[in-house]
């Protein structure tokens, strides 16, 4: 693309990225809110849909159904992920949003295991196998579709609202929590109250389907063209035949996600539960959690806006480096401190070196592909990693502190993060060029 086309294309998406990064955004959002609330009001609702005989038992069947749904999430991701290289980012995002509401609505209206008996348990872990194939395609989409609208010189910045939408979405369904555990009795949120969030969440992803109905297509017309009038055996946008010729950005993907999906859902997700186990306080465990994840979501643009002036790399090594150093001390002292200020501050210190990760990850895995084979490539590297690090997560940490080894899960979590540190290493260059750069502009002026 020559200079004057770049200069054309940045000129028109100055325009428009505010108003497509929000509808981008608030369908992330909503899938957030609808996936976190699974995790935030598990310990209400786990004695409706398990009938273990303990409430360990049926908090550790909920998480293992969690976890089970991120195995739809590279299915997800293969499906959508050719679907947005083929048909467009707006088409695929504004099925996705539409999957994760029926997935909520489903969960709202199930019947429990008094009523149905196992069938009850079938129910919810179908739900959660729908949710997660709808979050599979959001990632990899919403991650090229925001990578790719935003402007040359600020893409840092305007993506990592990806995330400040992901953490928004955990962060309302920690106020939804806060709100019913103030008007509501503990007995009424084990027994009906836990359904409302569903409720919400499912009206909310229609009403953001219609919004995304609005949104400039980042996919040009001709690459359509192209994944439709292919020959037969051709390697076209949007196949695993071209996929294949990229393979080591895939499994550079992998790498670069397996630490970080690990903290994140450790440092979110299975800091609550380890916090009800030394608080013994489900709303100060809710206030702590909440204001912790304010704080991550409002600093995600910071990290971001900062990654477009050094480059992406030093904070991936931010990362990396402090995650592999840090991440025992902070869990060994979390897991053994009664007071909610040091909780706090604990999860924080965690939170913010995690933020070298969270805050330029979709768009560090959308600047190794090229356009053709953007939301497949990235979507489905996630997905696998997230299936078989992310999700399982908090399952393997409640596990292993059943067990009394909780050494072992913080062993655990520091090596994935170092698996990720030495790719950051070895398959980055800062500032070097990449196919964004290529297809709409440099990010970084170079000499």
């Amino acid at each position: 693309m020559s200079t004057t086309d770049h200069a054309v294309r940045e000129e028109s998406k100055r325009k428009t990225v505010i108003g497509n990064i929000l509808r981008g955004s608030l369908g992330n959002m909503v899938e957030w809110y609808d996936f976190y609330s699974f995790t935030v009001f598990g310990t209400y609702f786990a004695s409706v849909f398990f009938a273990s005989g303990s409430e360990d038992g049926d908090l550790l069947g909920v998480l293992g159904v969690f976890a089970a749904g991120f195995v739809m999430r590279p299915v997800g991701s293969w499906f959508f992920g050719r679907y947005a290289d083929r048909n467009g980012r707006r088409a695929a995002l504004t099925v996705s949003v539409l999957l994760m509401a029926g997935g909520s609505l489903l969960i709202a209206v199930a019947p429990g295991v008094d009523t149905i008996g196992v069938g009850a348990t079938l129910i919810l872990f179908l739900a959660r196998l729908l949710q997660g194939f709808s979050v599979g395609g959001e990632y990899g989409t919403s991650a090229t579709y925001m990578s790719e609208m935003a402007t040359r010189n600020r893409r840092g910045f305007y993506s990592s609202f990806q995330y400040v939408t992901l953490v928004s979405g955990q962060v309302l369904a920690l106020v939804l929590q806060i709100i019913l555990q103030a008007v509501l009795t503990d007995a009424q949120l084990h027994d009906w109250g836990w359904r409302i969030p569903f409720v919400i969440g499912a009206a909310a992803a229609v009403t953001v389907m219609w919004l995304r109905r609005g949104m400039v297509e980042s996919v040009p017309k001709e690459q359509m063209d192209a994944a439709r009038n292919a020959a037969k055996g051709e390697a076209a946008p949007g196949t695993m035949r071209l996929l294949r010729q990229y393979w080591k950005p895939f499994l550079v993907v992998i790498g670069l996600t397996m630490g970080g999906t690990v903290a994140f859902y450790t440092f979110t997700s299975y800091m609550q539960i380890l916090m009800l186990g030394t608080l013994h306080n489900k709303s100060t465990v809710t206030t702590v959690n909440f204001f912790a994840l304010l704080i991550f979501m409002v600093l995600q643009p910071v990290y971001g806006a900062i990654s477009d002036r050094i480059g992406r790399k030093p904070l991936l090594l931010w990362f990396g480096i402090g995650g592999v150093l840090l991440t025992w001390p902070i869990m060994t002292a979390l897991s053994n401190t009664t007071s909610a200020l040091a909780s706090f501050g604990l999860m924080m210190a965690a939170l913010l070196i995690v933020l070298g990760y969270t805050s330029i990850n979709a768009l560090v895995k959308s600047e190794i592909f090229p356009r053709s084979i953007r939301a497949l490539g990235v979507g489905l590297g996630y997905g696998i990693a997230n299936a078989a690090f992310g999700g399982t997560a908090p399952y393997i940490g409640k596990a292993l502190h059943n067990a009394g080894a909780d050494g072992v899960f913080f062993s655990y979590v520091t090596a994935c993060i170092a698996v990720s540190l030495a790719t950051y290493i070895w398959a980055f260059s800062n500032k070097g060029a990449t196919h964004l750069d290529l297809e709409e502009g440099a990010a970084f002026e170079r000499r």
